[in-house]
């Protein structure tokens, strides 16, 4: 089956598929990824997998899943300072995602699936996922991305990382003139951790000039096995998903 989406439909047909469908919304995020990788690359990614996800979920499924336009512009301020960066602030894209949700039930739609591919948007997209579903009769689930691709053989690549060598891998294998020369690092820092808490610190950014771990030992090989892993996986959440709802 194509994939449904939501740009390519009539208001007839929306309104004939919404109250029965899936609605998938990728969101990613318009950032610096370091001097290597380009600055659309966490829109490119969620894009990718959700739409790859769908389009393999869609015969198994037992009702329509319809994509719609990816966000691709997320909550970035932490990359400002480094430029080629396009943010919004936290409470402008939670009102975003809570507005697009509210767009969706008023049209119809009961379900509501955001794919996520910034890693600056997680705790919004969770907080509009809540506010959405007790605001508008819909139910709204999240999932970042790249929590599919636990299970892979990531061979000691941290996950996701930012512009290191799991999104750099990823790119090459969809995009690969998205990347450009990488150098090796002397020296990767370490991000200071606590088990069992999340630190958001802006000097960690700086101190990694922007990016993690290291993106020299990226492939399209890997990138392709990664994201054919993940896909699946995803694919059969959706599926998932679409029963139980």
């Amino acid at each position: 089956m194509n994939v449904l989406r939501w740009r390519e439909q009539t208001r007839e047909r929306l309104n004939e598929l919404l109250p029965e469908a899936v609605v998938v919304l990728p969101i990613g995020a318009t950032e610096q990824h370091g001097p290597h990788l380009a600055t659309g690359t966490d829109a490119l990614m969620a894009e990718t997998a959700a739409e790859r996800a769908v389009e393999r979920a869609a015969e198994a499924a037992p009702r329509p899943l319809v994509l719609a336009p990816t966000i691709p512009v997320g909550a970035s301020d932490h990359h400002l300072p480094f430029g080629g960066t396009l943010s919004l602030r936290p409470e402008t894209l939670l009102a975003v995602l809570v507005d697009l949700a509210r767009s969706v039930a008023d049209c119809g739609g009961r379900r509501l699936v955001i794919v996520n591919g910034h890693g600056g948007n997680r705790g919004i997209c969770s907080a509009a996922a809540a506010a959405a579903s007790v605001r508008s009769p819909i139910t709204v689930a999240y999932a970042d991305y790249w929590d599919a691709a636990v299970g892979a053989d990531l061979g000691g690549t941290p996950l996701p990382g930012h512009a290191g060598g799991f999104e750099t891998s990823l790119v090459l294998a969809v995009a690969p003139d998205w990347v450009k020369e990488r150098a090796g690092r002397s020296v990767v820092p370490e991000i200071p951790a606590v088990t069992g808490l999340e630190i958001h610190r802006q000097a960690s950014w700086h101190e990694q000039d922007g990016f993690t771990d290291e993106p020299s030992e990226a492939s399209g090989e890997k990138g392709q096995a990664w994201l054919d892993h993940l896909v699946a996986v995803l694919a059969d959440r959706l599926v998932d998903l679409a029963k139980t709802l």
